[in-house]
Order: structure tokens, then sequence, then C-alpha cells
């Protein structure tokens, strides 16, 4: 608006320039015909002298208004680019913001928060150093052309975890604040999984769940999940493992967390988050599994808890292992220790890991225990022939509902599988179907849990499951 303002100021005063000269030009040619009025004259000739000055004063004007008019045309373009500039930026953070906001609770899938596809990075760090590997190596990850190169090949399937690690990120975000002393374990699993399904958008084997909502309690560590009929109340002294996965088209994300009510219970969680910590920095390509293994040890054995007035040494749950994890494969073949002295297989690229640590006042090993609530279909196994029909029907059931990911009763008969039992236990005699009861350590003990999933990518290490919260 401020430049076309002193356009219009210039074409006033040059209007009155040119009536000036007019009138002067009429009154000379006057005073050759009429000599009378040379009085006239000399007044005119001091106006035009005066009118010199005001010719020279506009001139001066014109020529300031002309520079100001041109430095403006000068900066017009500069304002455009920096406006293509930002408009260029606000296009960037889009593609890894979210397009609208999460209700309360959350119900709006996470593919329509992020329609473009783009779903945000975990945490980018570099690769853990590797024993008689150059350190340098890693660092040179980050800058390599071909490496890079590498990471692009991949950007679908890093896409897809990302999705899933977001819908796991949103969904415990809202349980941690959803989850208090007085519910039943049912109630807590039912709420969450239905949370799960509607952030991931529940597809058949395309996307959902990975595995059945692990909720063990105090001295049980693992791989219990509620029964139908169970009545299992959470107390407010209750140490709870909330263990749950998320998959698209089989990506899947492994995550878990541990909740306390009771103060005291504090220094086991920590102790516990911290060697999980410990384990996710040491690892990386090249990196032997053993070595993450003693990281892990070192930091949890340094954590004491006290617990009505005697001191426990936070010890790690040696028979328990993070894994590598495979497309609709949970465990993939390789396991991580989270004690010194395991295997010295090396870590690689492009390889999925479920870095995660299990802490103890007890013993420091679990066994199987309690009823038995999760199931898996052998990854390895062949063709077996069955000759319970029911065998069969049950069997083409978990082949459309879950294929080979984990499974637990209560999925069953939301699946519409009824009078199960008998089958269920065929298939896991045959070998089609692995059972897998809740582990526990000695009875009145405390264990803790955490859990990420990281992506060995050629150029740096993602923390796909970070959040937050830890």
């Amino acid at each position: 608006m401020a430049a076309v303002k002193k356009e219009e100021e210039l074409n006033k005063v040059e209007g009155l320039e040119n009536g000036e000269e007019e009138e002067l030009d009429a009154v000379e040619e006057g005073e050759t015909k009429d000599p009378a009025k040379k009085k006239k004259k000399k007044k005119k000739k001091k106006k035009t002298e005066n009118e010199a000055t005001a010719e020279n004063e506009s001139a001066e004007v014109t020529n300031a208004s002309e520079k100001i008019e041109a430095l403006t045309v000068d900066d017009a373009p500069a304002e455009g680019d920096e406006k293509k500039k930002k408009k260029k930026k606000n296009k960037n953070k889009s593609g890894k913001g979210p397009t609208k906001e999460q209700t309360n609770p959350p119900t709006i899938p996470i593919a329509e928060l992020y329609p473009d596809g783009n779903f945000p990075e975990g945490e980018i760090t570099e690769h853990g150093p590797a024993e008689g590997i150059d350190e340098r190596t890693a660092k040179e990850r980050f800058s390599s052309e071909e490496k890079r190169a590498l990471d692009r090949l991949h950007q679908d399937i890093y896409q897809e975890i990302r999705h899933a690690a977001e819908a796991h990120r949103q969904t415990r975000k809202y349980m941690r604040d959803w989850i208090k002393p007085g519910m039943t374990m049912i109630q807590i699993c039912e709420e969450l999984e239905s949370t799960a399904r509607r952030l991931i958008g529940e597809d058949g084997l395309k996307a959902g769940l990975a595995f059945p909502t692990g909720c063990s309690r105090n001295h049980c560590a693992a791989h219990y999940t509620p029964n139908t009929g169970d009545t299992t109340v959470l107390e407010y002294d209750d140490v709870v493992k909330i263990d749950f996965g998320t998959h698209i088209n089989g990506r899947i994300i492994d995550c878990a967390f541990t909740l306390s009510f009771n103060p005291r219970y504090d220094p086991l969680v920590k102790g516990v988050q911290e060697a999980t910590e410990a384990g996710i920095k040491a690892s990386g390509v090249d990196v032997r599994l053993c070595d993450v293994g003693a990281a892990v040890q070192e930091v949890m054995e340094s954590h004491e808890v006290e617990i009505d007035g005697q001191v426990y040494q936070v010890k790690p749950i040696r028979n328990l292992n993070g894994h590598s994890i495979g497309p609709y494969r949970i465990h993939a073949g390789k396991t991580v220790p989270i004690v010194k002295g395991g295997e010295t297989t090396r870590m690689e690229e492009n390889e999925f890991y479920a870095i995660e640590t299990f802490g103890s006042t007890g013993r420091g090993q679990v066994h199987d225990d309690m009823d038995c609530s999760h199931y898996m279909k052998n990854f390895d196994q062949q063709f077996v022939p069955l000759r319970l029909q029911s065998s069969k029907q049950l069997l083409n059931l978990i082949n459309k509902n879950f294929g080979t990911l984990a499974f637990c009763k209560r999925w069953l008969e939301r699946a519409g599988a009824s009078r199960y039992a008998m089958a269920l236990k065929d298939l896991c005699d045959k070998g089609v179907v692995d059972a897998y009861p809740p582990l526990c350590d000695i009875k009145g003990c405390y264990t803790a849990q955490f859990e990420h999933t990281i992506l060995l990518r050629p150029t740096c290490k993602e923390i796909i499951s970070r959040g937050d919260d830890y």
C-alpha cells in the first residue's frame, strides 16, 4: 500500500508543474503584444524565479520518490522470495506434523493425522562402538553417500514401522494416565486394545495388534494377560508391566513400560529403565550381542531398592532376553542378552531389535507359572495332518485372523471361536501352535520391565518407539 500511495503523490506534483509552465508561456506571448503589462511581467518573473526554486524542490521530491519507488520495486521480489521460502518451510513442517489434532480419548486413526504418509521419525543416534571395529566407521556412516542411498531404498518399510510406532505412542500416552488402582486387568486390557485398534486402523493381517497385551504384576515378569472370567484387580502396591505391540504389514513395534503407584518402587523402575537405555546406547551395526548384555547388567546391578526396611539389589532376570524382529515374526532368531557372556554374533544393517530388560528383587530367574494365555503359531512348522475337524477349523481361524502373530484366548473368542479348548490343546501337542505361559520369579518379589524397538539403518540407529514419556 505504501508504494501505491507515493505514486499518486508524484502524479499530483507533475500535474502542478505542467500547469504552471503553460501559464508562463501564455503571459510571455501577451507581453509582446501589450506593453502595458510590463509590471505584470516583472511580477511574473518574480513568480518564475519562485517557481524555479519550487520546481527544483519538486524535482528533488520526484527524484527522492523515484528512488523510494525503485527501492520498493527492488525489494518486492525479495519479499516474494521470503514468502516462498516461508511457504516451503511450512510445507516441510506439514509433512512432519499432523494435519489435525488428536481427540481425548484418542479416536482418529494415525493415517488420517498424517495423510501424506510421512510419519514421525524416532530418535536418531549414532551406532554404538563395536569391538574390533574402528570407532570412526560408525560416525562416517552419517556422511557416507553410499549408506544414504541404501537408506532411501527402504523408505517404504521405514514409514510402515513409524506408522505403527506413532499408534503405540499415542495409545500408551492415553493409557498411562487412564490406568488406576481398583480397575480389573480385563478392563485395562480391553480399553488399551480397543484404543490401539482404532489408532492403527485395524485391517485384518495388514494392520493391527502384534501380540496380546501383557499386564504382568509383581513377581510375574512376562506373558500374562487375563483370560475370560479373570477377576484380578490392580492394587495400589502392584508393580505392573504393560507390554503391547502394533504392526503395519507385519512391521512390528514391541515396546513396554512399568507402572507403579507407590513411590517406594521408583528406584526399581528407574534402575530397569536406565539399563534399557544402556542397552540401546550400546547397540549398533557390527556390535556383538554379548556386549549389549554386559552394558545392561553393569547399569542394572548398580541400583538397589529398599522395601519394608530391607535393601535389595536390582538383578537382571538372566533367562529373559531382547530379540530381533522380522516381518510377522516377533522373535526372528537372534537374542539380545541382559547379562554378560552371551552370543558373540554381531548385529547387522537394517535389522530390527527389541531391546528389553527385566529387573527383579528376587532370584533373577523366571519359570512357567499360572494359567496359559499367550499362544503363537510355530513359524517354522511345515504341514501337519490333523484328524480332528475342530482342530482344522481352529487352525483356519488362526491363519485368517493372526497368521504367525501371537494371540490369546480372549482374541480367539472375539474372532468367533467357541468350545475350542480341546482343539487348541491338539494343535499345541502336534507342534502347530506353541504355548507361552506366564513367566514368574519367586512369590513376594517385584519385577520391572522397559523395552524399545530400534532400527539399525545403514546411516544411523533409529529408536523408533521413542516418545516423550520414555
